[in-house]
């Protein structure tokens, strides 16, 4: 049984987990430096990068066989 391809390259996966450990680490940074709330939206970023990168990982698991419902 072979392993489905994700949605991203590898390439484009690498660059996806350097963003999200840049967002991730940036946002205690900022939210430590800035008195306003602005820190939230590296954090939502991270998230939201986060997201792709499971949504990536979960369709590599899937057998390349396997359809869509």
């Amino acid at each position: 049984m072979h392993q489905g391809s994700g949605i991203l390259s590898p390439r484009q996966r690498r660059l996806a987990w350097l963003g999200f450990v840049l967002a991730a680490l940036q946002a205690p940074v900022s939210a430590w430096l800035v008195a306003d709330e602005s820190w939230l939206f590296s954090l939502c970023v991270a998230l939201m990068v986060a997201t792709v990168i499971v949504v990536d990982d979960a369709a590599r698991r899937r057998p390349a066989d396997a359809t869509g419902e």
